[in-house]
This record gives C-alpha cells, sequence and structure tokens, in this order.
C-alpha cells in the first residue's frame, strides 16, 4: 500500500515551497536594492543603519556581534557608510581604543525615506493578501527563519560586505 500524503517524486518546480520562496526571494531582493539605489544605499545598508539608530554609540565590535557579523566585515561596511556620509566613528567613552558609531545628519535625512521605500516596496509585493495573510505569512517566515538560525533583522547581505584589498580584508583599522 503506497502512502498517498507523500508528494509526487516528479512535483513541479511550482509546486515546491524551497524553489518559490527561491524565486520570490530573488525578485524581492532584486526590487528592494533597485528601489534603494537612487537614494544611493544598498539593503545591507538599509540594514545597518537601522540598527544603529536603535543603537546610537555602540562600538563596532558591540555592532559586530549583535548582527553576528564578524569584525572585519563590520569595518567594511562602516568604512562604506563613512564614505558615504553616512555614520561617523567617534572615540568610545569608556573604551579609548574603541570607536562608538553615530549617524550623520545625512543619514537622519535619508533614514525616513528609506523605510518610506522599504514600506512602498513591502505593500507591493503583498498586495495578493489581506491584511490576516499578511499577519500569517510573516509570522511564519519569522518561524521558518529563527528554525534555520538566521538571526532576527539581520540581512544576509552583511556578510558579504568585504571588499578585496579593503582595509577591512587586512585587518587594519580595528
Amino acid at each position: 500500500m503506497s502512502d498517498d500524503s507523500a508528494p509526487p517524486a516528479d512535483r513541479p518546480l511550482a509546486d515546491r515551497a524551497n524553489f518559490l520562496l527561491s524565486q520570490l526571494g530573488f525578485h524581492v531582493a532584486q526590487t528592494f536594492a533597485a528601489r534603494l539605489a537612487p537614494l544611493g544605499i544598498a539593503p545591507n545598508h538599509f540594514g545597518l543603519l537601522m540598527h544603529v539608530e536603535r543603537g546610537e554609540g555602540r562600538s563596532q565590535q558591540q555592532l559586530a556581534d549583535a548582527l553576528g557579523v564578524h569584525r572585519k566585515v563590520m569595518v567594511g561596511l562602516l568604512d562604506d557608510l563613512e564614505q558615504r556620509g553616512l555614520v561617523e566613528r567617534r572615540r568610545h567613552p569608556g573604551d579609548r581604543r574603541a570607536h562608538a558609531i553615530h549617524l550623520t545628519g545625512a543619514a537622519r535625512q535619508l533614514l525616513p525615506r528609506a523605510r518610506e521605500v522599504a514600506d512602498q516596496h513591502e505593500d507591493e509585493v503583498l498586495a495578493a493578501l489581506d491584511a490576516d495573510e499578511r499577519v500569517a505569512l510573516i509570522a511564519a517566515l519569522q518561524r521558518i527563519a529563527g528554525d534555520t538560525g538566521n538571526p532576527p533583522g539581520v540581512h544576509p547581505g552583511l556578510e558579504t560586505a568585504v571588499r578585496p584589498g579593503s582595509a577591512a580584508a587586512s585587518g587594519e583599522g580595528l
């Protein structure tokens, strides 16, 4: 006797959650990046700026630890944001060897616009769902993300921020 609940081996891609999540993830990542590009930032910048805003004055190391990224990656991201005039490093008041990270005035002007872009993009992506379905989808995605070891609110693009030959890649500036 066969198990009728088992999915057939020849299931089409459109019936596979892993394929659909990958397809949608690629689409959402590409369109979100394109929508943020006119603001001069990428999704990983947006995520880091949001974290800095919520914990301004933390050290580079504290940010790296909170986001679960290597310190060299954090240095590279902060170098990039500093070059764009969005963050500044100041001597940490409690540890003169460390730098405290602060948003600049430019970042304070940029973040509301970036949040608006993110909100509009999310509304467009989820347009086919009603309010209850949106809540259920977010809850299910949070559960899946947690079960797969993805830290809440940390964009996976943070891990790929080091550019070869940069000060961060060589470990300078730590």
